[in-house]
């Protein structure tokens, strides 16, 4: 172990890491996407969370950075239809782009703009959110067979212990635990980030992937504001892709003590048997902003005018994701 933590440390030092994080771009080929849906259909399922590179698919695909047009071709070919999946008559389909298009900033009609947005941003929050339904399965299965009387098995003991410590609870409190996993309604993320990405083309999601604007005070893996007032030393985290961000941004709001209140009511939900409702979570995200309750207005807006509360009973595809 001695030799091994050295190697490291010289590895390291010859190679240090680099300070700056940039979004990386995926890797997209228009004319090759076609085949895709077909050979999606002949693919067997994968685990929770795995994801399928457009490469093995296309395996002749050859990486272009992706812009507006070419990604609303994409969604044309493999049948991704907002309007369908607003009115409950589709499924989305597990396309999770590693970046926003480059030049949505350009896109002058509000329109084509948001459905674009829209489009890129919910497969992510539905995987997210399915990663999540199926930690919560699990636990749910645990408590049940604890109040069965039933031992714990070492495997699942293992589990508890990692969850326990990333969701920020003590070990063995599983109805603190309970409440703390579980899904955000995708009405209130994407509308959250929409507002705090100014529609994908904030400095912070085109450089960092940031679609949450969720503060730091590290300077690694993050972006300074250029508008920082004076005294403040605040900064703007940065991820890898966007599925990064959409994780941290829900994890966040499932244990920061910011956010108790709004956990609180959607337990509150749960045990009524009502459905987790994203307009009424959102009065409970007054500290997310320093807006405060205009804060909360502009999510309300944003949901009711684009009729995002649709989309709360939206599910992915079954197929490996891209």
């Amino acid at each position: 172990m001695g030799v091994l933590v050295i190697g490291l440390i010289s590895s390291a030092v010859r190679s240090p890491i680099a300070g700056v994080t940039l979004a990386p771009r995926a890797a997209l080929d228009g004319s090759a996407w076609a085949p895709i849906a077909p050979r999606l259909a002949a693919l067997p399922v994968p685990d929770a969370g795995a994801i399928v590179p457009v490469s093995a698919v296309v395996p002749s695909a050859k990486p272009l950075i992706p812009t507006v047009k070419i990604v609303s071709t994409q969604f044309a070919l493999i049948g991704y239809d907002l309007g369908a999946v607003l009115k409950g008559e589709g499924r989305v389909p597990r396309v999770l782009l590693a970046s926003i298009p480059t030049d949505i900033k350009d896109i002058r009609e509000t329109k084509v703009r948001k459905s674009i947005f829209f489009r890129t941003v919910l497969p992510l929050v539905l995987q997210v959110n399915e990663e999540i339904a199926a930690d919560r399965e699990r636990l749910w299965k645990i408590r049940v067979n604890r109040a069965l009387g039933n031992r714990t098995g070492a495997i699942d003991r293992l589990w508890l212990s990692m969850v326990s410590e990333k969701y920020s609870v003590e070990r063995g409190d599983l109805d603190e635990l309970f409440a703390r996993i579980d899904v955000v309604p995708p009405s209130l993320a994407l509308a959250q980030a929409a507002e705090e990405s100014g529609w994908g083309t904030s400095r912070f999601v085109r450089e960092g992937n940031a679609i949450f604007g969720q503060w730091t005070f590290k300077k690694a893996q993050s972006l300074k504001p250029k508008d920082r007032d004076a005294g403040k030393t605040h900064r703007v985290r940065a991820f890898d892709s966007l599925l990064d961000s959409v994780r941290a941004y829900v994890r966040n709001l499932n244990t920061h003590r910011a956010y108790r209140e709004f956990r609180k009511e959607r337990a509150a939900m749960r045990r009524d048997g009502k459905p987790v409702n994203g307009v009424e979570l959102a009065k409970t995200l007054t500290s997310y902003s320093e807006r405060g309750q205009d804060y909360v207005t502009t999510l309300r807006r944003i949901m009711g005018v684009n009729t995002l509360h649709k989309l709360d009973s939206a599910r992915l595809r079954d197929e490996p994701s891209i």
